[in-house]
């Protein structure tokens, strides 16, 4: 009859933890952030290609820019610790995909044990036999030898949401991965971008050096005539000197560059192969910028904040369940005797047990209510940051499409402003030689040259790096 007491206390303890999970609610949202159906003051043209079409091997025409990434990602450091968290993510994958299963273990054990006299167990012993004849021993060995076996049936479904998140984590980490690809290959690009427009920056400050000095040389024979004077030679002498010192800063950035390219590519520092040539003729894919809601699915970085959203959701499921009883079955079965002669030569040494239990959490309550507000702060954060990242993405795009209209207005505008400087230097030059003109208005034409020409460098430096960033930002390079 005692059993009958048991029902009521364990019913009893179900329904308090039952009403002490009235109040978890796993359904959370967050105000929605529509997105715009098109990008601001941009049509697409029907013959320009999708960026998801693009392999970044195609999209770059440099063959030596090429060779830069395949290194890069063949052995970047950063994108080496990505995959690795992938290895680690697959490895949690598996540890909760096991959590779900048995548990079972061979247990070879043994030990000694001597009763007091004056106990239960030792007074029986005493006048006990284990075998005909002979009576327990006082001093009583016990091996073991047999499988333990242990399983937690996921009735909430802890065990099953805590495996989901750890996929979709999984999952994440890869599009983590393709992430660090996408940026590193712009990267590469970038640098590469850079460390082109220094080459031909160098090339136009030593040309200007050179006219410089035919012009202080010149200055100096005229001063020998008395056709100017010690104030001109020192106004062309410091012109010189401070383009001399341009040309040492450029090669400073020059090397930086050359180092940062090599750090990208994960070794030490060396020369960087490149053709200067291509910079100013190189062509590229003109990209469709597409729909914005494309940017779900072709950047890497919005894939994984949505999986970020999945693993969260499991997590709260998870910690919800923890409110609830564990269900808990253990067994054993194997082989056990006093003496090593009758532990496999008898039915009599076979032993085994089952058990079951049910634990209910009851005073530990606020350390699980705390446990599920922070999977609940940490799911609501991960929707708050696929918002983030959504909305960056849009701008990242918005903003290239725009900077690669306004760089070819000014790239145009530029070009022309060199091409009518260029002349003016001839012509101040003639002009000088001829009296007809001074030496200030003679320098003033070589530095507006010289900052006309380093302008038109950087413009279309621009114009290659805002292409490399519209192609990143629409989810190109780590296919």
């Amino acid at each position: 009859m005692k059993p009958r007491y048991y029902y009521p206390l364990t019913f009893s303890l179900l329904a308090l933890v039952g009403g002490g999970c009235g109040n978890l609610n796993t359904d959370l949202a967050i105000p929605d952030l529509p997105m715009p159906a098109s990008f601001r003051d941009h049509q697409d043209k029907p013959e320009n290609a999708p960026v998801t079409q693009i392999d970044w091997r195609e999209y770059f025409a440099d063959p030596n820019l090429l060779a830069l990434i395949d290194k890069a990602v063949a052995n970047n450091h950063d994108l080496q610790i990505a995959l690795q968290r992938i290895e680690t993510s697959r490895a949690s994958v598996k540890l909760a995909n096991a959590a779900m299963l048995p548990k079972v273990n061979l247990n070879i054990g043994g030990g000694v044990q001597k009763f007091g006299l004056y106990t239960m167990d030792g007074a029986g012993n005493a006048s006990t036999e284990i075998t005909p004849g002979q009576i327990v021993p006082e001093h009583l060995t016990d091996m073991f030898v047999g499988l333990q076996s242990s399983w937690e049936i996921d009735v909430w479904g802890k065990l099953k949401s805590q495996r989901n998140s750890a996929a979709a984590t999984y999952l994440s980490s890869i599009d983590a991965a393709n992430l660090v690809i996408s940026n590193l290959v712009a990267d590469v690009a970038v640098y590469y971008s850079e460390l082109l427009a220094l080459d031909h920056e160098l090339e136009i400050i030593r040309r200007t050096i050179a006219k410089e000095q035919e012009a202080l040389d010149v200055i100096k024979l005229q001063k020998e005539a008395g056709r100017a004077n010690e104030l001109a030679v020192q106004q062309f002498q410091a012109e010189l000197l401070n383009t001399q010192v341009s040309e040492k800063n450029t090669l400073q950035k020059i090397a930086e560059t050359e180092n940062q390219i090599n750090y990208l590519l994960g070794r030490y520092p060396q020369p960087i192969e490149r053709s200067t040539q291509i910079f100013f003729s190189e062509k590229s894919h003109e990209l469709s910028a597409g729909v914005p809601s494309q940017l779900l699915e072709n950047r890497p970085d919005v894939r994984a904040a949505e999986l970020q959203i999945e693993a969260s959701q499991f997590d709260l499921k998870a910690a919800k369940a923890a409110f609830y009883p564990n269900v808990n079955i253990s067994a054993t079965f194997g082989f056990q005797a006093f003496n090593p002669e009758f532990l496999f030569t008898t039915p009599a040494s076979i032993a085994y047990s089952v058990f079951g239990q049910m634990i209910a959490p009851i005073i530990n309550m606020k350390a699980l209510e705390a446990q599920f507000n922070t999977a609940k702060a940490n799911q609501l954060s991960a929707m708050y940051n696929y918002q983030k990242t959504i909305l960056n993405a849009y701008v990242e795009v918005a903003n290239q499409l725009s900077n690669i209209k306004n760089l070819r207005e000014t790239s145009t505008l530029k070009k022309q402003q060199s091409d009518a400087l260029k002349q003016s230097v001839d012509v101040s030059n003639e002009l000088y030689k001829a009296a007809r003109a001074t030496y200030l208005e003679v320098l003033i034409a070589q530095q507006s040259a010289l900052q006309s020409n380093r302008e038109l460098i950087d413009v279309t430096k621009q114009q290659r790096i805002a292409r490399i960033s519209l192609y990143k930002a629409l989810g190109g390079g780590w296919r």
